[in-house]
């Protein structure tokens, strides 16, 4: 039977073992005190457990390995953060592992210790036929409260993800918020095909230009088409976009941006009302529209001035078109709801939790509230856990269930995941 390092961190960690009937390789009794703190960072598995080996009480570090000669492969020898190893626990017994003094590390070999059916369990679930997910035929297996808390869990891992990004953004520009603002929201309007596109061009201009140009529109907007590479195509007769280039270049000039060439943005396989186009225009209105935007997105208090702040339209020339080259059916082009919401969930919710968590004043339940008033989103990954009778109510769930997926189902870590846990139990 094949098994994983992970496998025993779970046994020792949650004391799955005949703890009363331990004894090392050699024949000698142990009595298990305290099972240690488990280590996710570099060094022995669990740092300060205590056990007494026959008559001599040992205070210390534990290291665990699938094979006991793994302890050479990873060169444990050589490596003085695990003189203090007290206790070498395996699964294969293949050989003794020495101290430097040339004594035996006291080992044991778990698989001697552990109930058959726990092992089964694991066998079941890690070495199932090829599924979507291990637990295919058993999710979900928690009850309702259980399941909200891992749900909460799992979000919270998510929200911390993103923070990483947005904190690196906030030193990048200094503490400037309203930039960090502007890059999320530059992102967020490139939708998955340009996000790349969008941000990086963000990042590439000072946000005082986008605050000094917000008053003009049309200035506002000429200039984002110029740094998202909107304006390096071959368009003739087209009025608009001439004055657009004439605009850019003039503006260009007048506040010293130094162009760079731009990641090309994609129609390709677009949808006409996510065109870069569209949408860098609804961002300038946005822009032109609402001052100080950070300040407003981060008072409300209420998922309808949210909103109500987002809810803008492009300028009056893309109620016509979609492209500069042709003329499209006239329709007024606003912001969809469901649009909107990408922007919280990714960009706005994000960034609220970071700059509450920087004054200190952070508090998740109100997060969570938030998330809970947005409609679940609708993708692939969430419409497979649809299947599998679970309720999902809101974006905190889709949000949830997507971290799972990527973080834990993928990567089977199915030992660090509640749905695992109630399974082997």
């Amino acid at each position: 039977m094949t098994v994983k390092e992970d496998f025993l961190y779970y046994l020792w960690k949650f004391g799955k073992l005949h703890l009363q009937k331990l004894e090392t390789s050699q024949k000698e009794t142990i009595q298990i005190i305290n099972l240690g703190t488990h280590n996710h960072h570099a060094g022995p598995d669990f740092f300060n457990a205590q056990l007494r080996v026959g008559n001599q009480l040992w205070a210390g570090n534990v290291e665990m390995h699938v094979n006991a000669s793994d302890w050479f492969v990873h060169h444990h020898e050589k490596d003085k953060n695990y003189d203090n190893v007290i206790l070498h626990v395996v699964w294969n017994h293949d050989m003794d592992v020495h101290r430097k003094d040339n004594s035996v590390i006291p080992t044991i070999v778990l698989k001697d210790f552990t109930d058959f059916t726990q092992i089964q369990r694991y066998v079941t679930l890690m070495n199932s036929p090829k599924k979507w997910i291990n637990c295919e035929n058993e999710f979900p297996v928690l009850d309702d409260f259980q399941l909200e808390n891992w749900l909460e869990r799992l979000y919270l891992e998510r929200l911390e993800t993103k923070s990483i990004e947005i904190e690196t953004l906030v030193k990048a520009t200094k503490y400037d918020w309203e930039a960090v603002l502007f890059r999320l929201l530059a992102k967020g309007f490139g939708l998955k095909l340009n996000s790349e596109a969008f941000f990086e061009a963000a990042c590439s201009v000072d946000f005082s230009t986008i605050r000094k140009l917000s008053a003009k529109q049309f200035s506002l907007e000429a200039f984002l088409f110029g740094i998202f590479g909107l304006l390096s195509q071959e368009v003739t007769q087209e009025k608009y976009y001439e004055q657009l280039l004439r605009e850019y270049n003039y503006l260009t000039h007048k506040f010293e941006y130094a162009k760079k060439a731009a990641i090309p943005v994609q129609f390709f396989r677009t949808r006409p009302p996510n065109f870069p186009t569209i949408r860098a225009s609804q961002l300038a209105t946005l822009y032109h529209q609402q001052d100080n935007l950070f300040s407003k997105i981060i008072t409300s208090t209420s998922i309808d001035e949210l909103y109500t702040i987002l809810r803008v339209a492009t300028a009056s020339f893309w109620e016509t078109h979609y492209t500069f080259e042709k003329i499209s059916p006239k329709r007024k082009k606003i912001l969809s709801k469901n649009f909107i919401d990408v922007l919280l969930i990714n960009s706005i919710i994000p960034l609220k939790y970071c700059y509450e968590r920087y004054l200190g004043t952070s508090n998740i339940e109100d997060i969570f509230a938030l998330l809970r008033t947005i409609t679940p989103e609708k993708n692939s990954i969430i419409q497979k856990f649809s299947t599998k009778n679970i309720a999902i109510e809101n974006a905190m769930h889709t949000q949830a269930l997507l971290e799972l997926k990527k973080k834990y189902c993928n990567a089977h870590q199915c030992l660090q995941c509640a749905v695992g846990n109630a399974l082997l139990k």
